[in-house]
């Protein structure tokens, strides 16, 4: 994705989360003072006045919510199936040969809604064993991490080949490991590659179809001798005339849908 691409996402995120975080913190403040018509306050203590497991700084945690914020757009496009998505739309553009249709902006917020949808399996399984323990105080943050890296972990893992990861593994000078104590370390690279690889799969095998059609465009011209005429003007309406017709980008989505195993 170019960069247009990435600045059009990042502000939206960052409102986003921001909005979020300040509306749960004023709900939370409203609702402890509802019933004694007292005005919202706030209550900063130190030490560990209920007797449960200590937890890490609330210093600390600002600086590390606010660090995640910061790093939100690098961890929907590397730690999702936003790369993939977004270079095979990108690829069927580019097959097209069409320069501004559909323009950044649609082709980023069609990855980013389609990334919502196929990930809504992980963000579930977060929210039920990681967040909504960790809020009722019945784990600790490092816990509630830990089980929402695995939700994450299986996701990348499940799509990674194991020759991706046995090469990170070896350059990590790691020994023989179950897939589920892989460090985040070897396995988001090892994500990257196999995505990487994956996109530009799918795209080569969109460009098949396109290059016949700018082939055959090429020969009928010359045959007919009008060989001033560029073939790109004549191939163009008819590859989009194709691709109407066979429905393309009913079967493009369709196709990676199934290639997360959605479908």
């Amino acid at each position: 994705m170019n960069r247009s691409g990435l600045q059009a996402v990042r502000p939206w995120l960052l409102a986003v989360a921001l909005l979020f975080w300040l509306g749960c913190s004023v709900a939370q403040a409203q609702t402890g003072n509802l019933g004694s018509g007292l005005p919202i306050s706030i209550n900063i203590q130190t030490g560990n006045p209920t007797g449960q497991a200590p937890d890490i700084d609330v210093g600390i945690r600002i600086l590390f919510a606010l660090t995640l914020l910061t790093l939100a757009p690098s961890i929907i496009l590397l730690m999702t199936c936003f790369t993939r998505i977004v270079i095979v739309l990108s690829f069927v553009r580019t097959a097209l040969q069409l320069q501004g249709a559909p323009s950044n902006q649609i082709i980023v917020g069609l990855s980013l809604f389609m990334t919502f949808f196929i990930m809504s399996p992980v963000w579930d399984g977060i929210q039920r064993d990681a967040l909504t323990p960790y809020r009722a105080g019945q784990v600790t943050s490092d816990v509630a991490l830990e089980r929402a890296s695995g939700h994450i972990r299986a996701f990348m893992l499940k799509q990674t080949r194991p020759k991706d990861v046995e090469l990170f593994a070896t350059m990590a000078k790691l020994g023989p490991t179950s897939p589920a104590e892989l460090p985040i370390r070897v396995v988001v690279p090892s994500f990257i590659i196999s995505e990487l690889r994956t996109a530009f799969q799918m795209g080569f095998l969109l460009f098949v179809p396109f290059i016949l059609i700018d082939l055959v465009v090429a020969t009928v011209l010359m045959s007919m001798g009008m060989m001033m005429m560029p073939p790109a003007t004549i191939a163009l309406p008819l590859k989009v005339l194709l691709f109407v017709l066979v429905d393309g980008w009913s079967l493009v989505v369709r196709s990676l849908m199934q290639s997360f195993g959605t479908i």
